[in-house]
Parts: C-alpha cells; sequence; structure tokens
C-alpha cells in the first residue's frame, strides 16, 4: 500500500519522454523547447495523490525531473540547478509537486458529487 512502484513509473516515463524530446527536438530553441518540456515533462499522473511513499524513492524523482532538464537543455552534469532554472523559467520540482496538490485540492472541495465527498483530503 505504498506509492513507491508509482513513482518510479513515473520516473521511467519522464527518462522516456525526455529521451523522445531530445532525439526528435534537440536543434530547436530555447523558447521552443520550454513549450515542449511544459507539455510533455510536466504532466505527472496523479502526483496528488501520493501520499505514503519513501523519502528516498521521491528524491530520486526530484534528481530525475532536473536531470532530464539538463539533458535536453544541454547543461553540464555539474551546472547550477538554480541557475538553470531561473535562466530557463520553468518550475522547481517541488513548485510542480505543490501546484498539482493545490489544484487537486479546490478542484475536489469545488465537486459536489456525495461519493467523492467521502474522499476529502
Amino acid at each position: 500500500m505504498s506509492d513507491d512502484a508509482d513513482i518510479s513509473r513515473e520516473i521511467k516515463c519522464l527518462f522516456t519522454r525526455t529521451n523522445i524530446l531530445i532525439r526528435r527536438f534537440s536543434k530547436c530553441s530555447v523558447t521552443v523547447k520550454k513549450k515542449l518540456f511544459t507539455a510533455f515533462c510536466l504532466c505527472f499522473y496523479d502526483v496528488a495523490l501520493w501520499s505514503s511513499f519513501i523519502a528516498c524513492c521521491f528524491n530520486r524523482f526530484s534528481s530525475c525531473y532536473y536531470k532530464c532538464m539538463k539533458a535536453f537543455f544541454g547543461y553540464k552534469k555539474y551546472s547550477s540547478v538554480t541557475n538553470m532554472l531561473l535562466e530557463l523559467g520553468l518550475p522547481s520540482f517541488n513548485t510542480v509537486i505543490c501546484n498539482s496538490k493545490i489544484k487537486f485540492k479546490s478542484r475536489s472541495a469545488n465537486v459536489i458529487n456525495s461519493i467523492v465527498g467521502l474522499f476529502e483530503c
């Protein structure tokens, strides 16, 4: 009853999507790459529902996010993540996770369905 398997699946999916983007769109401009990365790599399935997981598994997902970003945008392995995020204007991993949790809670709070009301966060 933990979310570790789902997090591992999402890590594999993120690496796969990033490798596809690198293979097909490596010569595009940074503006186009930002749109592609936002559309294909920032859509994490059911991340707002994760509640039971091991911290190291979640940390691997965070490092995967930054590795994929560095690989797609051509940053070196040891370049600063903060500098990269500021230059690109993309959200950090924690921001993506928090935003998805907030959006999920606000959407579920506005539902008038009695069955969904039973599962309030």
